[in-house]
């Protein structure tokens, strides 16, 4: 399968600094480079690097109608999105999004001919509490019951460790190997054609961890928080990614 490295700019960019950022980023060869950017910025992104993929941060789980302020997945895909981001622990932590509310939101890019990057993760105190798997499971759990074992093949799926988000801090290597076996395995255990599924790793990925990360069997690429807002760091991962460094 192809590899991902997809950047989440998360709320952050002007329309001059995402100019300079694009005008600096050059793709890389032999693994898929994606950007998701704020719902404002994907009219800017219509121009963007050749081979550079679109993707958005959330999506709606309606289709259309009453609700202000809430952008559907079609209208995502009439701006050229391939990726959107749905259930990122900043989304269930700051906005109260539970576990089968992502399922319905992964659900609605999939009708929509989106593909979801699903992301599961445990808290430090579930972690501690050797509940990380346990906690995981139950998240893959919802949107398996949402999507069905055929659907769920069609998602990507992101391990983001939430202590280890904007935190600077790094899951080890032997951890990540540790969940995304785990997460593999759960998959195979319900059904899931699992081989088709890409694992991403997110949380605090930055050039110097990139390689041994992205090395690990069960690591399919990366969602990468902060260093994808600099350009050479950015380039510097997929690199890692594609096998340059």
């Amino acid at each position: 399968m192809t590899r991902l490295v997809a950047g989440n700019w998360k709320m952050n960019g002007c329309l001059a600094a995402n100019r300079r950022l694009l005008d600096e980023l050059v793709v890389e060869a032999g693994v898929e480079m994606a950007v998701c950017v704020p719902f404002p910025y994907l009219a800017q992104l219509q121009e963007r690097p050749a081979g550079l993929v679109l993707g958005a941060q959330d999506v709606s789980e309606f289709e259309a109608g009453a609700y202000t302020g809430e952008v559907s997945a079609a209208m995502l895909a009439e701006f050229g999105c391939r990726y959107v981001i749905v259930g990122h622990s900043e989304r269930r932590a700051l906005f109260a999004e539970d576990d089968l509310l992502v399922g319905r939101k992964a659900h609605a890019a999939l009708a929509a001919g989106l593909t979801p990057i699903v992301c599961v993760g445990e808290t430090l105190v579930e972690r501690d509490e050797g509940r990380a798997m346990a906690v995981i499971g139950r998240q893959l759990g919802a949107v398996l019951e949402v999507l069905g074992r055929v659907a769920m093949a069609r998602v990507v799926l992101a391990y983001e460790p939430v202590w280890a988000i904007g935190s600077g801090r790094s899951a080890t290597v032997a951890q990540v190997e540790d969940v995304h076996a785990g997460i593999r395995g759960w998959l195979r255990e319900q059904g899931v054609a699992a081989d088709a599924v890409r694992i991403l790793y997110g949380g605090s990925v930055k050039p110097e961890n990139a390689a041994g990360l992205f090395a690990l069997a069960d690591v399919d690429g990366g969602l990468i928080g902060g260093a994808s807002l600099v350009a050479a760091d950015f380039m510097a991962i997929c690199r890692a990614e594609a096998g340059g460094v």
